[in-house]
């Protein structure tokens, strides 16, 4: 694919997941209904995502072979700078909208010294100035700083830490169990959806996917045998019995997203057995890769904004 096509496309994938984020994230709320937030919603959403998709535009050159991890770290930057400055604006307006909530006054009406209380004295302010600085690190660092290996290990630690950020301050502040559990949750579910969001967005040719592919498939098998767990122990806790799955908004939010992981899993297990011989052996044209990619990356993304719906409600 010519230079020029491939941008063409990755245009409307983005536009494309953009479309399905915001369907999904309508979903979300109307599942959470009355005790979730729209606005809160949203703007985790636009974080998480840019998030994820950071997280696994710095990890993605660790996907290909030494030689060829160069070219990967060049053309990953450009995106992975977009995606950087995204996830900066989001965690910032879900900084003002959180502080504007805690305070119950409307956005309009926050003043700056009241943010910046809310931002140095609260837990959940000092977790999002964490992300806010992480996200505005790595911006920073894509738009000034050559890219380089070491460097690029600084940025996947840097991304890491910013996706898990707030999850010590959510639901499970009280529950170390909990928090643990839906800390490895996160970390590894941002790990296997950012990765494949990054070969979606910088992997053009047969042979990228023939290497690449084997090495994400086995990050995404253990990847998803942590979300897995810990996934399971954050329900338990959670919840208070098995008829909140479908009677409060979380456990409706809840079932979905377990509904939602369990297609991504058969369909993950069937890209595995069949996707990955016929790409590793050459026999899968890049446009069959690129649209089996698509279509796990879309049905992940809206697994995310599931989740992102789960943090904001009560």
């Amino acid at each position: 694919m010519g230079g020029a096509a491939a941008r063409v496309t990755r245009q409307r994938t983005v536009v494309v997941g953009a479309v399905l984020a915001a369907a999904a994230t309508g979903l979300s709320w109307a599942l959470a209904y009355p005790h979730g937030s729209l606005s809160s919603t949203v703007v985790r959403v636009l974080a998480d995502c840019a998030g994820v998709v950071t997280l696994g535009l710095a990890v993605v050159p660790m996907l290909d072979g030494e030689r060829h991890r160069g070219e990967l770290l060049a053309r990953s930057t450009r995106p992975l700078a977009a995606a950087s400055v995204l996830w900066l604006l989001a965690e910032l307006s879900r900084m003002i909208v959180a502080a504007a909530q805690t305070a119950s006054l409307p956005v309009f009406r926050l003043g700056v010294q009241t943010t910046l209380d809310f931002a140095t004295t609260t837990a959940a302010g000092r977790a999002g100035m964490l992300a806010l600085v992480a996200a505005a690190a790595i911006a920073v660092a894509a738009l000034v700083a050559p890219r380089t290996a070491s460097w690029n290990v600084a940025v996947i630690g840097a991304a890491a830490v910013g996706v898990v950020a707030r999850q010590l301050t959510g639901h499970f502040a009280d529950s170390p169990l909990g928090g643990v559990a839906v800390t490895v949750h996160t970390l590894a579910a941002a790990l296997w959806v950012g990765a494949l969001a990054a070969l979606v967005l910088t992997v053009d040719h047969r042979g990228q996917w023939a290497r690449m592919l084997p090495r994400f498939s086995a990050l995404s098998l253990a990847c998803v045998v942590v979300l897995l767990v810990g996934g399971v122990v954050g329900a338990a806790i959670r919840l208070g019995a098995p008829a909140d799955l479908y009677a409060t908004g979380y456990g409706r939010l809840v079932s979905a997203k377990i509904a939602v992981t369990v297609a991504l899993v058969v369909l993950g297990w069937r890209n595995r057995t069949m996707w990955l011989p016929a790409a590793r052996s050459h026999t899968a044209s890049a446009v069959v890769s690129r649209t089996r990619a698509r279509v796990e990356t879309a049905l992940m993304l809206v697994a995310l904004v599931l989740a992102a719906g789960l943090a904001v409600t009560g």
